[in-house]
């Protein structure tokens, strides 16, 4: 067999691998009439054929190659056949890096086309490591500003994704890593268009996000496995402690520039100012400044009574207790379901100082009794910020909750 007939069959027998094939075009294609082979499409010998010509005048490392490859990984994208969609994106980073150098920023696109393939395989350890390498990729040569910051909130971001997933050993690294990501990012923007700007919101959330985790931590789960999981080893361990003595100041330093952004933009009296005094009064809560929360929610009922239709937001957010984080993300319960969807009935009150009494469990579904017995201990673990009555934290009675949740 002669080395360009070689090069047509491997180009084939990859393509018949990789490229998305649409039935209904297949069947109502005549492949004799365009000379493709049995069982192939018009479209698929099109782009067997341009490969192959591709190949063998260009050699199988041709420049041109990247981008028949993006191509043909998204459209697998598209119909879902990540396995076929992964190996073709990962053929062209090969070749990006080959043609364009180990950092170039031709490769983006098919990395974050590898990502989302990966991540809908469910290979999270795969998806970590191309994560950080895209973000060294994005990185190089860029200076500050907003696209630099919005490749520091997406990298953030997954690191935020990989510590809830539990991936990797050290998850105070993560934790570390995800605040100072954030943060330089916010800086970058602040720099270039002010402290008040509405783009700094998802650094400042995520900033936020990440002062409750941290005040969540325990070094005793790190996993068990690794090197570093005593905490005297633990490399991040004090750079996580200085955070830790500093995580209440800190976290209403940052919802604190929230309010002042969404006051500027938004107005005094309006939703989004509310919710960030709302979020002041659960950060309160969370660290048992209960006095400091009142004061904050009650501030925050004042401005609601200002604008006229209200009435549903504050109901929203004080009519009945809601369990804290109430944060995309970091909410700790399922959501509720009907009683007629719920496989698991339960009963509780919330005090006046958020806290959990008097849980019952009211279904009989015997074959629920294992997450059973796990929701209704983090029930009892949940801090909820309380009703309001008149201005007042009261108490609630005879919560009837259901959920569905699949043994």
């Amino acid at each position: 067999m002669s080395q360009v007939a070689s090069r047509m069959r491997a180009a084939r027998l990859l393509l018949g691998l990789l490229l998305a094939i649409n039935p209904a075009t297949r069947a109502s294609e005549d492949p004799t009439a365009t000379g493709a082979e049995p069982g192939v499409s018009v479209s698929e010998q099109s782009l067997l054929n341009a490969i192959s010509q591709i190949e063998s005048r260009d050699g199988a490392y041709s420049a041109a190659l990247p981008e028949q490859m993006l191509s043909l990984g998204l459209a697998l994208q598209q119909q879902e056949r990540h396995s076929e969609a992964l190996a073709t994106f990962k053929r062209g980073v090969h070749l990006a890096r080959i043609n364009n150098g180990l950092y170039c920023p031709e490769q983006i696109p098919l990395l974050k086309g590898e990502i989302k393939s990966a991540i809908a395989l469910g290979e999270y350890g795969r998806v970590d490591e191309l994560q950080e390498y895209l973000y060294r990729v994005q990185l190089r040569g860029m200076e500050s500003g907003t696209e630099r910051a919005a490749a520091l909130v997406q990298q953030a971001n997954w690191q935020f994704n990989a510590y809830q997933l539990g991936i990797g050993e050290l998850r105070s690294e993560r934790l570390v890593s995800m605040w100072d990501l954030y943060r330089q990012a916010w800086t970058d923007i602040s720099e270039s268009k002010g402290e008040l700007s509405p783009d700094l919101l998802p650094a400042l959330h995520g900033m936020l996000r990440t002062q409750y985790l941290i005040s969540d931590y325990r070094a005793e789960n790190e996993n068990p496995g690794s090197a570093f999981s005593s905490s005297a080893l633990n490399p991040s361990t004090s750079q996580l402690n200085a955070f830790r003595s500093q995580n209440y100041d800190l976290g209403r330093t940052i919802i604190l520039a929230i309010y002042r952004i969404q006051e500027t933009s938004k107005g005094a009296d309006s939703e989004e100012a509310a919710a960030a005094l709302v979020a002041l009064g659960d950060w309160a809560l969370w660290n048992n400044k209960r006095n400091d929360a009142t004061k904050t929610y009650q501030l925050a009922l004042a401005e609601l009574a200002a604008r006229d239709g209200a009435k549903p937001q504050e109901a929203r957010l004080f009519a009945e207790p809601v369990p804290l984080p109430d944060i995309s993300g970091l909410r700790r319960l399922p959501p509720p379901v009907s009683t007629q969807q719920g496989n698991i009935l339960v009963e509780f009150g919330v005090d006046v100082r958020g806290e959990v009494v008097d849980l019952v469990r009211l279904d009989t579904n015997t074959d629920s009794d294992a997450v059973a017995i796990r929701l209704m201990r983090r029930l009892r673990n949940t801090l909820f910020r309380p009703r309001f009555e008149a201005g007042e934290p009261a108490a609630m009675d005879k919560l009837v909750r259901a959920y569905d949740i699949k043994p």
